[in-house]
C-alpha cells in the first residue's frame, strides 16, 4: 500500500465542505494515499470529519494517514500516522499504534536510518522544489534519494513543490506527496498528469 500518488490536505485549499468532492476527484485521477493535515483545530473538532474520511478512503481503497495526531489516529482507526522530528518519540508511537508510521526526515539521511531502526514504515524527504504551501521549507538536493535508496530498505516518499512538470525527477521513490500541485485547478487531471509523467 505504501506506493503511489500521496495527497496531503491543506486547510485553505481543502475546506471541510469541499474535501470529499475534491478527494473523490483525486481518487478518480489515481490517488492512492491521503493524509489529513490540520494545524488549526483540536482533535474533538475534527473527530467526525476524520471518521468520515477513514470510511470514505476505505470504500475507495485509499490508505488514510493522520498527520501528527497519534491519539486521534488510534481513535478513528486510521491506516497510518505521519510524524515529524519534534512531534513525538517514534518508539513510543510504535508501541501504541499498529498501523503504518511515516517520518519526516527533511534532508537528513541519519534521521531516516534512525527512523527505520525504530520501526518506521516509510520516510519522507523534502522539500525538493519551491513550495507555495510551505515557502520557508528548506530545499533538498535530489542526491539524497540515491543515497537513501542505497542505505534504506523501507519505502521513500518525496515532498515539496512537486507538480507534473518536475515529478519525472523523482522516479526512484515509491511515493510522491503533493498539495498545491494536486488541489489547485482540475484535480482529476492534475493527478492523472502527475502519474503519467512520474514514471516516464
Amino acid at each position: 500500500m505504501l506506493k503511489g500518488l500521496y495527497g496531503i490536505s491543506n486547510e485553505i485549499l481543502n475546506p471541510n465542505d469541499e474535501i470529499f468532492r475534491m478527494l473523490g476527484q483525486a481518487i478518480k485521477g489515481g490517488l492512492k494515499i491521503f493524509q489529513l493535515r490540520d494545524k488549526s483545530h483540536c482533535d474533538e473538532e475534527i473527530l467526525n470529519l476524520s471518521l468520515k474520511l477513514v470510511r470514505f478512503c476505505a470504500e475507495n481503497d485509499v490508505l488514510f494517514v493522520m498527520n501528527d495526531r497519534v491519539d486521534l489516529a488510534i481513535e478513528v482507526g486510521a491506516d497510518g500516522v505521519h510524524i515529524g522530528e519534534q512531534d513525538c518519540s517514534l518508539r513510543e508511537v510504535r508501541k501504541r499504534f499498529k498501523g503504518k508510521i511515516g517520518v519526516s526526515c527533511y534532508d537528513r539521511l541519519e534521521l531516516a536510518l534512525k527512523a527505520q531502526e525504530e520501526g518506521a514504515d516509510y520516510v519522507a524527504f523534502g522539500a525538493f522544489f519551491d513550495s507555495k504551501t510551505k515557502p520557508n521549507a528548506k530545499r533538498v538536493s535530489l542526491d539524497i534519494i540515491k543515497k537513501a535508496k542505497q542505505e534504506l530498505s523501507i519505502p521513500i516518499c518525496a515532498i515539496g513543490g512537486i507538480n507534473h512538470q518536475n515529478i519525472h525527477l523523482l522516479k526512484d521513490v515509491e511515493m510522491v506527496a503533493v498539495i498545491g500541485g494536486l488541489w489547485q485547478g482540475d484535480i482529476q487531471k492534475n493527478a492523472k498528469l502527475m502519474i503519467e509523467h512520474w514514471k516516464k
